[in-house]
C-alpha cells in the first residue's frame, strides 16, 4: 500500500475538494493507496471539511485532535497512522500535485531509493516561485551541506516519499515539531546510510503575500532546530563510533 500524508492548519476553504482531487490523480497510477489527513488543531472548518470527504471517499481517513503541534507533529502523527510500505508527504494547498508521485515512485524502483524527494533546484524543475524564498532555499542547502553532509539541494519542498521502515524507524526519536522536521528526517535518513535522490517538481505559488504562513519567527525557529538536530546527529555518529570500537575489541 501507498500511503500519502497531508498536514492541514485552517485548510476548510479548499480541503475538502484537495482531498478528493488528490484520490482522483493518484488512483490514474496506483490501485492500493491511503490519504491520511491530519488536522493539526485548525481553527476554522477544516476537520469537519476532511471528515466529510473521509465519509465520501473510503481511500482518505482523518487524524484530528484539538491543539496545533506545527508541521511536524502532524507528519509524525500521520505516519504513525499510515499502514503503507512507502509513505509520502504531501502539503494540503496543492502547489505541488499529486500526480508527481507516480514519477516518484517509478524512480524510487528504478534507481532502489530509499528516499525521493522533490527539489526546487533540480535543473528540469519549473517554477513560479517568490525570489526570497529562492534565496532561502539555497541558503538551507549551503548550512545542511556543511552541517550533515547531505548531498541533496532542497530539503524544504513539500512532497517527499519513504520507504515505510525507514521513516517509521527515525519518527519516534524527532525532536522538532516546526518546519525543521525536514531536516530532521533528511539528517537521520541520511545517518542510517539510506539513499537519497532528488526529482524535479512544477511549482505555481498560490497563496497570497509571498511568504504564504511561515513568517519570520518560523524561519529563526528553523535555524535554531537545525543546531539542536546537528547535535542529534552528532551523538549519533559517535554512539555509533563507539559501538564499532567494541565490536573490533
Amino acid at each position: 500500500m501507498f500511503s500519502i500524508v497531508m498536514p492541514a492548519y485552517n485548510e476548510g476553504e479548499h480541503i475538502y475538494e484537495n482531498l478528493l482531487k488528490t484520490n482522483e490523480i493518484v488512483s490514474s497510477f496506483c490501485d492500493d493507496f491511503e490519504i491520511v489527513c491530519v488536522n493539526d488543531g485548525s481553527s476554522d472548518n477544516t476537520e469537519e471539511q476532511a471528515k466529510k470527504a473521509s465519509e465520501d471517499c473510503p481511500n482518505i481517513k482523518l487524524v484530528t485532535y484539538a491543539k496545533n503541534g506545527g508541521k511536524g507533529y502532524a507528519i509524525k502523527q500521520g505516519v504513525e497512522a499510515s499502514k503503507g510500505d512507502r509513505i509520502a508527504f504531501l502539503d494540503a494547498d496543492l502547489d505541488l500535485s499529486p500526480d508527481h508521485f507516480e514519477d516518484f515512485l517509478s524512480h524510487m524502483d528504478s534507481e532502489k531509493a530509499d528516499v525521493v524527494i522533490g527539489s526546487k533546484m533540480h535543473k528540469e524543475s519549473k517554477l513560479d516561485y517568490p525570489f526570497l524564498r529562492k534565496f532561502i532555499s539555497f541558503g538551507y542547502y549551503v548550512m545542511l551541506r556543511v552541517l550533515f553532509r547531505l548531498k541533496v539541494h532542497d530539503t524544504q519542498t513539500g512532497i517527499k516519499i519513504y520507504k515505510a521502515d525507514i521513516l517509521k524507524e527515525i519518527v519516534p526519536g524527532v525532536i522538532t515539531k516546526g518546519f525543521a522536521y525536514d531536516i530532521e528526517l533528511l539528517a537521520c535518513a541520511n545517518e542510517t546510510g539510506a539513499k537519497i535522490i532528488e526529482r524535479p517538481i512544477r511549482l505555481v505559488f498560490t497563496r497570497e503575500g509571498g511568504f504564504s504562513r511561515i513568517r519570520f519567527k518560523d524561519i529563526w525557529q528553523v535555524f535554531k532546530d537545525t543546531f539542536k538536530i546537528k547535535r542529534k546527529i552528532r551523538k549519533i555518529r559517535k554512539e555509533r563510533k563507539t559501538a564499532a570500537s567494541k565490536k573490533d575489541l
